[in-house]
């Protein structure tokens, strides 16, 4: 009979991840840095928005001048991570990413800032996202051990939880206080201090027999991923959910309703803490095999609690609803991660990268349209339970469209098992010291990494 303290342990966060691998620690010190410091900027923006004009639509416009380059970057991303060497592509990106918060801190000091450039640097991170991602997520697959992913994603998933309940709680308060520039100068500081972390990296060369970025090359790995039930699953469920039931860009609007301007911040915040929460307990996840019903029952979760949160009158149930919003995607999340992780082709990994980016990125970005379109339609509230309603409505139809997803099981589906084989046969995740630099040196992963 196990005692309560082995209980507790069992519950614990699995580190076999951070022990395995030196580049491993490297890109979670430096996702730490960059989540927190991009925190500050993406609670900034919006509300500089919001202050120089006052209009919901405005602030949601957002979503629609960040879509077609994320898009068009996100797949040609893809293409490039499996063409070139990945850490020169997340040290270039983390450089321009820090160029544009730079733009944001100059413009936030002039007597009147400008409109227009908040939109230009707001399509930029997107493209610069867009390019970033499906490198700094394919390495991940390459560095943890087939067996370890989930936990992998879990601490890459606390990670962010960390620096997004700091940045966006002390970002109202710097915002309120000091003004919109000292918020884009701690971001332009993070993003330097990412660069120098970034270089200290193994480098990441691609394949010997990789071709050049092509759009042959993206059409394959969009069939691939279209002849895979669940991974088309996995995609389709995370684009319904962000995109009917992500309010954040009409979270300003929220708060004027309830008569709490205070709580802006800690509304950013509420969904981190529950994310975080779960992280923390998340140790009993890297025993699932079952990662579909993670998938499904999280992306369910997250609805059931936007809609609660639409509700309520009062700030506090709000937030309290937030909270546990945050777990269910979370744990939505790491269900995908380890799908995508244990199932794509090494070869194939940076392009259904870019795949991704669509499906937990696109989703957002549709999803602050159609938040801050419903918003001045029906009202903030209704737009925020209406969505909800719609996100568990559209999970229930998608698993009866894509059933295989709900039966996947890591121990006997025919992609874990070869995606297993081949790492193993390619000496990649192995636990201990990595190759020499020189030679194909191996390095991460659903937040925003290279978002200002």
């Amino acid at each position: 009979m196990s005692s309560p303290l082995a209980k507790i342990s069992a519950l614990l966060p699995d580190l076999a991840p951070w022990r395995a691998s030196a580049d491993f620690r490297l890109l979670w010190v430096q996702g730490l840095v960059t989540y927190f410091s991009s925190a500050m900027a993406m609670i900034a923006l919006p509300l500089q928005i919001k202050e120089m004009t006052g209009s919901p639509l405005a602030v949601g416009a957002m979503g629609a001048v960040e879509l077609v380059p994320l898009v068009v970057f996100g797949l040609y991303g893809g293409a490039l991570a499996d063409a070139v060497d990945r850490r020169k592509v997340i040290l270039a990106t983390e450089a321009g990413l820090g160029l544009l918060a730079l733009i944001l801190l100059l413009n936030a000091l002039l007597p009147d800032p400008m409109l227009w450039p908040l939109y230009v640097v707001a399509a930029g991170v997107s493209a610069l996202a867009g390019l970033q991602r499906p490198a700094l997520d394919s390495l991940l697959a390459r560095i943890v051990p087939h067996e370890h992913q989930t936990a992998a994603a879990a601490l890459n998933s606390l990670r962010w939880q960390m620096g997004s309940i700091a940045g966006p709680a002390l970002a109202g308060l710097v915002v309120a206080y000091a003004g919109h520039a000292p918020a884009y100068g701690v971001t332009l500081a993070g993003f330097a201090v990412s660069v120098l972390l970034c270089r200290g990296l193994s480098p990441a060369p691609p394949a010997h027999d990789a071709e050049k970025p092509s759009l042959r090359g993206i059409a394959e790995g969009a069939r691939y991923a279209w002849s895979r039930p669940v991974l088309l699953g996995t995609y389709a469920i995370d684009l319904a959910a962000m995109f009917f039931a992500f309010p954040n860009t009409i979270f300003p609007f929220l708060a004027d309703e309830l008569d709490a301007d205070w709580s802006l911040g800690l509304m950013y915040a509420a969904g981190s803490v529950g994310s975080l929460v779960l992280g923390l307990t998340s140790g009993w996840t890297s025993k699932v095999r079952r990662h579909g019903l993670l998938v499904v029952g999280g992306a369910a979760g997250w609805g059931l609690a936007v809609a609660a949160a639409g509700w309520f009158g009062n700030v506090w149930p709000v937030l309290l609803c937030l909270a546990f919003a945050g777990a269910g995607d979370m744990l939505s999340g790491l269900g995908r991660a380890t799908i995508w992780n244990q199932t794509i082709p090494e070869e194939l990994r940076g392009r259904l990268a870019g795949i991704e980016v669509l499906s937990y990125s696109v989703g957002p970005q549709l999803g602050q349209v159609r938040a801050g379109v419903m918003a001045g339609w029906t009202g903030t509230r209704s737009a925020v339970w209406t969505g909800g309603v719609a996100c568990v409505a559209s999970v229930g139809l998608l698993c009866l469209a894509l059933p295989k997803l709900l039966t996947y099981d890591s121990d006997t589906d025919e992609d874990s098992l070869r995606r297993k084989a081949q790492q193993r046969a390619g000496g990649e995740g192995a636990a201990g010291e990595r190759a020499p630099r020189e030679s194909a040196g191996e390095p991460e992963t659903r937040e925003a990494a290279g978002t200002v």
